[in-house]
């Protein structure tokens, strides 16, 4: 948790750091701005006057149209006698033409305040707009994606820890959704998975209690069947006390049958939920899958046609028990290559895992669906010997059914499946 809590605070000074840099965009921008428009604003009534003076020359100044200068607000020419020409309320500068003075009055700051002011407010509010789309985006990652996470992280210790009683609650965005859901069901899975052995260890323990508790009645009986006889208690009765032991000893036979059965029994839950599936969406995942996998160590895989067709089963079981058997082909085969072959029998679809390099010898067959059993090949392979034993079980839970065999050097594994 204190990681992600140092990730909100980086993520937070990230923040600062925007909003920051934003306000300095701002300042700077409207400074720039600002000092632009001053040069230019004390420089464009001169240049509408030189204009003005142009054209006063050319056309005379009672017809120089004053609205084309946006700066220029008078023109007089100088009379005779001087007067006032020089005294005016406005700025305005001097020029001589065709000979005589004229005096041009300006308003320096007139347009150049104007565009100042509207080419400001366009760049104030582009500047707004990006500003906004950026914290925008900024605040939904930390509201919509960190935060939620952040509450998420704490899942995985406590699901370590064995903490499996709390559900989890998917968010109103369902941004996480899929991952939520996908935590609670391994929660519950989990949890399911301890209850299960929990029982099972109950169960046993019981078992083992009251069998050693039956099975100290005949063998006493046993015991003193034996002194008496060692002690000849029992003249003439040999006969009958020899079938009463032998019936004893069927008794404890039968008991020490009932532990060896309890032993192996079936120590997995295997649910199967029945139902179809396309056989094309089984064949994808596998070569979704392991069609990387395989080309990262150079083996080769190969699926052979086939025409799409309904399965009767359950489409997870069925992905799972194929990709147990492409895992013991990675495993124990030489890794030249992998082929998958698809056949049809009657109301059967038949799916056969080929791998080059078989080591499993022939006398070997019989035993390789067995639970915890491995083989003389298995020696230097990591496994727990369970992998075929569950694909059986599964296969005859969806009323199927699997079977090996060695051809050529060849390992073949098949499983039958039925059509829907």
């Amino acid at each position: 948790m204190q990681k992600w809590g140092w990730a909100m605070k980086s993520f937070d000074w990230l923040l600062a750091v925007a909003l920051l840099c934003t306000v300095s965009c701002f300042a700077g921008c409207n400074l720039y701005l600002s000092s632009l428009f001053s040069r230019d604003g004390s420089r464009e009534y001169r240049v509408e006057a030189d204009r003005a003076a142009a054209d006063v020359e050319e056309y005379g100044w009672e017809h120089v149209d004053l609205s084309s200068y946006p700066s220029i607000v008078g023109i007089y020419p100088m009379e005779e006698e001087g007067g006032d020409f020089f005294r005016a309320d406005r700025d305005y500068i001097i020029r001589e033409i065709g000979g005589r003075l004229y005096r041009i009055e300006y308003v320096s700051d007139a347009s150049a305040a104007k565009r100042k002011g509207q080419t400001a407010l366009g760049a104030n509010l582009i500047l707004g707009l990006i500003a906004a789309l950026v914290f925008g985006v900024l605040f939904f990652v930390r509201f919509k994606v960190l935060k939620p996470f952040e509450q998420l992280s704490e899942v995985p210790y406590a699901l370590a820890r064995g903490n499996l009683s709390v559900p989890l609650r998917e968010g109103k965005n369902r941004f996480f959704g899929k991952f939520v859901w996908g935590l609670d069901l391994l929660r519950e899975n989990l949890e399911q998975k301890k209850q299960r052995e929990l029982a099972l260890q109950k169960e046993k323990k019981t078992l083992v209690l009251s069998i050693s508790h039956d099975i100290k009645t005949p063998l006493s009986a046993i015991k003193l069947y034996a002194k008496a006889l060692s002690r000849g208690l029992y003249p003439g009765r040999e006969r009958e006390i020899g079938d009463s032991i032998d019936g004893k000893a069927d008794e404890i036979e039968n008991f020490v049958s009932e532990i060896i059965r309890a032993s192996h029994e079936d120590i997995l839950s295997l649910p199967v939920n029945m139902g179809e599936c396309f056989l094309s969406e089984v064949l994808g995942e596998i070569e979704a899958y392991y069609g990387d996998k395989l080309s990262l160590v150079k083996t080769g895989l190969s699926i052979g046609d086939y025409s799409d067709c309904l399965l009767r089963g359950d489409r997870d079981r069925l992905v799972e028990v194929v990709q147990n058997l492409m895992e013991n082909a990675m495993k124990y085969g030489d890794g030249r290559w992998i082929d998958i072959s698809l056949a049809r029998e009657e109301d059967c679809c038949l799916i056969a895992v080929r791998n080059s390099g078989c080591s499993v010898a022939q006398e070997e067959l019989a035993h390789i669906f067995d639970s915890f059993w491995r083989g003389a090949n298995a020696e230097k392979v990591k496994g727990s010997g369970l992998g075929l034993y569950i694909c059986r079980k599964l296969m005859e839970k969806m009323d199927g059914g699997i079977f090996a065999e060695v051809r050529d050097g060849e390992m073949c594994v098949t499983v039958v499946v039925r059509k829907a």
